[in-house]
């Protein structure tokens, strides 16, 4: 966060339409705002996250599943266009926050979303942060490291994704998702469709635990349906062993609604 305090389809899962009311003076139609504006912008809006009483509410939420090791890095999927829409910079604020709370670097932190701007990516750049160099379609394997994955309003198959390919209760058990609540997924979900085209979250939901995010009258958009989930071993383990021999990449063959933007498709 020092840059800034000193001066949801694959990568992108969600709806456009969602929330995202964009800012009247962005300026150039190509990019939107310089990036000193956009630095100027987050500060601002990390300064409105701090003084809410939010971000020292949400803090304990997310510290509380971490226990003895904290992330070594973080992934974030799906952050939109900051630039120029308040809810993308107010999640992107929140995010150097946590990062700030966890002693992750930001050159630790690697971002991926095919919607953003030249001068966003270059904002990124200035504050230290990583940008992916393509659409991993949310299938980032954590290779042993303990991992934040920071995914809010992404869509159901990234975050399915992300479980095949950490699918083992060794892997499973380093990650913490900060994204959409698996139980709400569960709850507007007819169980056929979750079992069908989602089959790795409907699997992992008796070896999750999640909290969700604070309510807050000024946030109700930007984190809406938002929790900290992680996986405990223990959990994990009582799994029956059939769940973990179906490894099976997903395809989405007969999703209607997929919600993610396919490798080649940005």
């Amino acid at each position: 966060m020092a840059a800034v305090a000193g001066g949801r389809r694959a990568g992108r899962a969600r709806r456009r339409s969602r929330g995202k009311k964009e800012d009247d003076d962005d300026g150039e139609e190509e990019g939107g705002p310089g990036i000193e504006a956009v630095l100027r912008r987050l500060r601002e809006a990390r300064d409105d996250l701090l003084s809410s009483g939010f971000w020292a509410a949400s803090a304990g939420a997310v510290r509380a599943p971490l226990g003895a090791e904290p992330p070594a890095r973080c992934v974030c999927y799906g952050l939109g266009r900051f630039g120029r829409c308040p809810i993308a910079r107010y999640q992107l604020a929140f995010l150097l926050l946590l990062l700030d709370e966890l002693r992750v670097p930001p050159a630790r932190c690697a971002l991926f979303d095919p919607a953003f701007s030249e001068r966003e990516a270059a904002a990124l750049r200035a504050l230290g942060l990583c940008l992916l160099p393509e659409n991993e379609e949310g299938k980032h394997g954590i290779e042993g490291a303990a991992t934040l994955f920071y995914m809010v309003h992404c869509g159901k198959a990234l975050y399915n994704n992300l479980l095949w390919s950490n699918w083992s209760p060794a892997a499973l058990s380093k990650l913490v998702i900060i994204g959409n609540s698996f139980r709400g997924i569960e709850e507007r979900l007819l169980s056929r469709i979750l079992e069908r085209d989602y089959s790795y979250i409907a699997k992992v939901l008796k070896g999750v635990e999640e909290v969700a995010l604070p309510s807050h009258p000024r946030y109700l958009d930007t984190f809406n349906d938002t929790s900290v989930h992680w996986f405990p071993l223990d959990k994990l383990q009582e799994l029956s062993p059939e769940v973990w021999d179906f490894v099976e990449e997903p395809m989405y063959r007969d999703c209607e609604d997929l919600e993610i933007i396919r490798k080649g498709e940005e």
